[in-house]
């Protein structure tokens, strides 16, 4: 093992190559001009608020009656193993390297910069497109208490709240995001509670125990009959699971702002990975032992609380008042998700600005450290939350939903490609992982690990449409894919970029060292 008098000489020496810019992040404010004002909590707080949406609350319904219980339940723990190993290399590679906008640089810096580009633009546009997207489904919900009022209107009002809000102190925005994410956390413990009360025997049903799994079953058939139909629906499922855990990467995204980041970093990852985790799991198993998989108001369409399964529960149960309490929660959901959709997307216009795939006047910060054309592009994305409001629109708009559930498969497979190669990186100067502020455990198995079922479920994700064939279905369950290729395949056509060489790899911009 190395020792800390073998490793200084050369650290030192690294230190003494920077610019005052990049000395600049050991000194409490990043490169790019942002604050490091962030503690962990706002980390935590932060994926949580982008994470824990309609994905869960609402797209669980679908995912159940397509798969039944069992099948659900595997999935979510299964996508769980594969956002560990995404987490847990991020992790490494953030506390160590901590920059504004974090894995769409660490592509450019320790793969191909045409990667870098490619990666960056398409979670760009997947989180900027999802704040238009939650801004519509805020206007949705408020429908459940009063149809009369436009959603127009919902989304010119909140569009206007959380474009304000970003423009705040970024320690601000930590707080706020906080609080309204704890209201998500806080309600999902109290359904759990309840949803062990409900299956005890406290409801209209009695005590329900592990009926539902004997009747109508564990395991649903989908598209096709048998063990194969089962298998069909477990792994149509997946692509539920995996947009329900997007976000949980986002503490990447806020490295830069980060107070501390080689202690804060680490106990971020940890607690957001297994705090979810554990929250997901938990209600995907009470629903699936509280709900048949054949209740007709798993399939309803509607966008309200009247289709979150966590709803059907209560209905089931014979209490009316829940209904109207989860969709003020699921309200306060999408808002919070809205609010990091922002900020999540304004730096990673940071980020690709830093690393030349955008115009440099995007870096630029106000005093108090707010990216504030980055903010401002962004929160203009939000318009598009008004195609619904057209006549057809609703049809571009799925077009452009599907390239937000798929783009979060392609952003974490390629965390885990850039942390093999940063491995790779550290070996090749003779740097020991142990030396590191957090060291990921089980390497390099668990990133070929999660690098291999990314890669497996984003070029599956639409294998239904092979079994029942819609040209049109095709083309909006690939266009996140093709539209990556195509920025890839472009830029490197234009820019002709190759792969950077081991021994160019830049392991010192932005690093934290002691």
């Amino acid at each position: 093992m190395e020792t800390p008098s073998e490793k200084t000489p050369r650290v030192s020496a690294e230190k003494m190559r920077r610019s005052p810019d990049e000395q600049d992040v050991e000194a409490g404010s990043s490169k790019t001009g942002l604050d490091r004002t962030l503690q962990s909590r706002h980390l935590q707080f932060i994926a949580i608020g982008g994470t824990i949406g309609t994905g869960l609350f609402l797209g669980t319904g679908g995912a159940l009656s397509k798969a039944g219980p069992v099948s659900l339940l595997i999935a979510f723990i299964f996508i769980g193993s594969v956002v560990y190993s995404v987490m847990s290399a991020l992790g490494e590679m953030a506390a160590y390297i901590p920059v504004t906008g974090a894995f769409t640089a660490y592509a450019s810096r320790f793969v191909d910069p045409t990667l870098g580009f490619a990666m960056g633009w398409t979670y760009w546009f997947s989180w900027s497109l999802t704040f238009a997207l939650e801004l519509t489904a805020a206007g949705l919900i408020i429908h459940f208490w009063d149809e009369n009022l436009s959603v127009g209107i919902w989304i010119a009002v909140f569009w206007a709240v959380f474009t304000a809000l970003n423009y705040l102190p970024v320690k601000w925005f930590g707080e706020v995001e906080m609080w309204l994410s704890s209201i998500k956390v806080v309600t999902i413990v109290g359904f759990i509670i309840f949803s062990i009360c409900v299956n005890a025997g406290v409801g209209d049903q009695g005590y329900i125990g592990f009926k539902y799994w004997e009747n109508p079953g564990a395991f649903a058939e989908y598209l096709v009959s048998g063990a194969t139909g089962k298998f069909v629906g477990f792994w149509a499922v997946l692509i539920t699971a995996g947009f329900s855990f997007q976000g949980s990467e986002l503490v990447g995204i806020a490295a830069g702002e980060t107070e501390d980041p080689r202690k804060s970093i680490p106990s971020a990852i940890r607690w957001t990975f297994w705090g979810i985790f554990s929250l997901f799991v938990a209600t995907v198993f009470f629903l699936g032992i509280n709900i048949p998989y054949t209740n007709d108001d798993l399939l309803s369409e509607s966008q309200d609380a009247s289709a979150s399964p966590l709803v059907i529960v209560a209905k089931l149960a014979g209490v009316p008042v829940l209904p109207h309490i989860i969709n003020a929660v699921l309200l306060s959901a999408v808002l919070t998700a809205a609010n990091s959709n922002v900020y999540s997307s304004s730096r990673i216009l940071v980020a690709l600005a830093d690393s030349g795939h955008a115009p440099k006047f995007l870096k630029r910060t106000n005093r108090i450290g707010t990216p504030i054309y980055s903010v401002g592009i962004c929160s203009l994305v939000g318009f598009l939350a008004f195609l619904n409001l057209s006549e057809g629109g609703t049809v571009v708009f799925d077009w452009l939903l599907n390239i937000v559930a798929v783009a979060g498969f392609i952003s974490w497979a390629l965390i885990n490609l850039c942390h093999l190669r940063f491995m790779r990186a550290l070996a090749h100067r003779g740097i020991k992982r142990s030396a590191l502020p957090y060291a990921a455990p089980l390497q390099p198995y668990l990133s070929y690990f999660g690098l291999f079922f990314n890669v497996l479920i984003v070029l599956t994700s639409g294998f239904t449409v092979f079994m029942e064939w819609s040209t049109s279905d095709f083309f909006a369950s690939y266009v996140s894919v093709i539209l990556f290729v195509v920025m890839f395949v472009g830029h490197k056509l234009v820019c002709r970029t190759k792969i950077v060489p081991l021994a160019e790899v830049d392991l010192v911009h932005g690093c934290i060292d002691s």
